[in-house]
């Protein structure tokens, strides 16, 4: 990734919500890695999202999809 981080903001609002309803029904392995991202259909989305998700568990990638989400949404 060039440049400075961006967090998850170059993860559109879509793609995070399709991650959070994987976490939800329980579908991933923590600490989340490469190919299961691309199984779901995240490749495009895998340096970011393993940028800022890597080595937290289930509740951590939680809180910060719903943090996120949460944040996108009040707008």
């Amino acid at each position: 990734m060039a440049g400075p981080s961006v967090g998850l903001r170059q993860v559109s609002t879509e793609v995070l919500k399709k991650l959070l309803g994987h976490v939800h029904r329980e579908e991933l392995e923590y600490p989340l890695a490469p190919i299961p991202l691309a199984a779901i259909g995240l490749q495009a989305h895998t340096e970011p999202l393993m940028n800022h998700l890597r080595g937290l568990d289930g509740k951590g990638v939680r809180a910060v999809l719903v943090a996120v989400l949460g944040e996108r949404l009040e707008d």
